[in-house]
């Protein structure tokens, strides 16, 4: 049986949710999607400094558990960079530190989950079937 992951403490949440080389249609980019956990464990280590273990402290995980956060976040981030592909921040499992408040109500099992976003690393709910690939042959086929 699988061991249930923990929700993990985010205390901030991006203005923006999207990013894309600009110059280029939407539908013909490739997506590249970045949880929430992931985005944070980034601001924590890359931008305010703090080693592993500090931040898997903030964030309610383990050293071990924030290092795999990071190296995905990292490797996600420089992919979108590098290949030019579009970069979508959502999902994750995301919970707000004890009393804080948020910009919108809990999720089903407690954690918050943003717009869009769902407990998953997968594209979330709903969408457009085949985004980010292009057309591949005239329309109907």
């Amino acid at each position: 049986m699988v061991r249930p992951q923990i929700p993990r403490i985010i205390r901030r949440f991006p203005g923006a949710v999207y990013y894309k080389p600009r110059g280029i249609p939407l539908r013909m980019l490739v997506e590249v999607v970045l949880g929430f956990d992931e985005l944070e464990a980034l601001r924590l280590a890359d931008c305010e400094g703090l080693s592993h273990e500090e931040v898997g402290k903030r964030m309610n995980v383990s050293r071990s558990t924030a290092g795999r956060i990071l190296e995905s976040a990292h490797r996600k981030v420089a992919d979108a960079l590098v290949m030019g592909k579009a970069l979508r921040i959502e999902g994750g499992l995301a919970q707000p530190p004890p009393g804080y408040p948020m910009p919108w109500p809990p999720g089903p099992a407690g954690p918050m989950v943003p717009p869009g976003g769902g407990f998953g690393r997968g594209r979330g709910r709903g969408g457009r079937r085949g985004r980010g690939r292009g057309r591949r042959g005239p329309p109907g086929t």
